[in-house]
């Protein structure tokens, strides 16, 4: 049996799977149920300072994205941070943390970008016995208007100097949540680790309006007549998460350091994905949102038996395994050489592939007067485009053509791959002037 026990940033946790830092982890009640439910840890709805309490609207919160079988793919979301006191919030952790002594519990704060502000909170949060804080530099609507949330995530300069006071005011690890609301995402993360950050985390919501009300001709979700962007996430941002996690962890600043990974976690294959590019725990909100808290029992059983195929012992032995694959478009290798290939036995006759190809590719599937669909070896450039639009899962793969076949595209033989692609001629990243 695979161990799947965690000691990130020397927090430990049973299993790598947290709950972000969102509506689910607003209360004891709800993160009683989690952890009782399988949760490793939770990251506890951001806090802000002591004083008047934060007003949410009474209207509709989320917005959605649905796939054709309606199945939710994308969340808007427009909610503040948490609108319960301070102090019921740091009782109420303090009580979990105690019944709760083997999970991870981190606890999200948002203040104003002043050192007093930090210095007020840090002690409060760590008289509950807390593992960790995470500094929400991300949250992209209604706090960010107020210079807090991604306000703070979109300059480095901010982020260095807030993890700095907050390194200097706490025993506690401090993790920085990064807003994905920005063009470069080494920055902000170069910046955290500066400031003395112990991890960072990743991605939080993307700005986004869902949908338009036709009839009231106005955003949704809709609050009397007027609507305003939110934050999106769901498994549409899993994508951009990937390539942000993917971006840090090879970065020579930043490489190998700790990435708590966040974005579109639905299965224990997504989890999977994300320590393979470098991070050591997974949070998840919208799954959890739209499953309840026992989906995590499908993702704790997928991973172990998932480990236990692979030979892994404990996920230290693929944590960034990924990583030194991921490489810039010039780094390429142009000699490697695929073809399309139909199985005939798989093929429900849709034609979504020929029409896909011949109307918007490299018309390279002919299509018989009964509905035969074969690939044209000799057009094809292997753009995989036919694979994924077909709805019959391995109906069509990609073949390697071996050194020595003759590409009959190009007419050239497939050559052996280059011990060193770098520095052959073909590749327009080498130096050397490509053919």
């Amino acid at each position: 049996m695979a161990d799947l026990s965690t000691n990130f940033v020397g927090i430990k946790s049973p299993n790598p799977f947290w709950l972000a830092s969102a509506p689910p982890t607003d209360k004891e009640y709800n993160v009683r149920r989690a952890f009782e439910a399988g949760w490793g840890g939770v990251v506890w709805k951001t806090l802000g300072e002591a004083g008047p309490p934060v007003v949410n609207v009474n209207g509709p919160r989320y917005g959605a994205i649905w796939g054709p079988d309606r199945r939710l793919i994308g969340l808007n979301n427009i909610e503040l941070i948490t609108d319960r006191p301070l102090e019921v919030n740091l009782r109420e952790i303090k009580a979990v943390k105690r019944d709760y002594p083997d999970r991870a519990l981190v606890v999200s704060l948002m203040v104003p970008c002043e050192e007093e502000a930090w210095k007020r909170i840090l002690p409060l949060v760590e008289e509950t016995g807390a593992d960790g804080i995470e500094l929400n530099f991300g949250c992209p609507h209604g706090m960010s208007e107020r210079g807090m949330g991604s306000a703070v995530g979109q300059v480095p300069e901010y982020v260095e100097m807030v993890a700095r006071w907050c390194k200097a005011n706490t025993r506690m690890p401090v993790i920085v949540k990064l807003t994905p609301n920005i063009t470069d995402i080494r920055h902000p993360a170069r910046a955290a680790f500066r400031g003395g950050a112990d991890a960072v985390s990743l991605i939080n919501t993307i700005n986004s309006i869902t949908a338009v009300d036709l009839d009231n001709m106005a955003p949704e979700p809709t609050i009397d007549g007027k609507g305003t962007h939110g934050g999106y996430c769901g498994p549409a941002v899993k994508p951009i998460a990937l390539n942000m996690v993917a971006e840090i962890a090879r970065d020579e600043e930043t490489r190998g350091k700790p990435i708590s990974a966040i974005g579109g976690i639905t299965t224990w294959k997504d989890a999977a994905e994300f320590m393979a590019l470098g991070a050591g725990c997974v949070q998840v909100c919208t799954a959890a949102m739209t499953y309840g808290f026992r989906i995590v029992e499908e993702m704790i059983a997928g991973l172990s038996e998932w480990m236990d195929e692979k030979g892994h012992a404990t996920l230290d032995d693929f944590i960034g395994k990924a990583v030194p694959n991921v490489t810039d478009w010039q780094f390429l290798n142009l000699n490697y050489v695929t073809k399309a290939e139909i199985d005939q036995d798989l093929c429900i006759k849709c034609g979504r592939c020929f029409a896909a190809c011949e109307d918007t590719s490299h018309q390279a599937i002919a299509m018989s007067e009964d509905r035969v669909f074969t690939v044209k070896d000799e057009e094809c450039v292997a753009c995989n485009l036919c694979v994924d639009v077909c709805p019959v899962e391995g109906c069509i793969t990609m073949r390697e053509l071996k050194p020595g076949e003759v590409d009959p595209r190009t007419g050239r033989v497939v050559e052996k791959d280059y011990a060193n692609w770098t520095t052959h001629p073909n590749n327009p990243g080498s130096g050397c002037a490509a053919e």
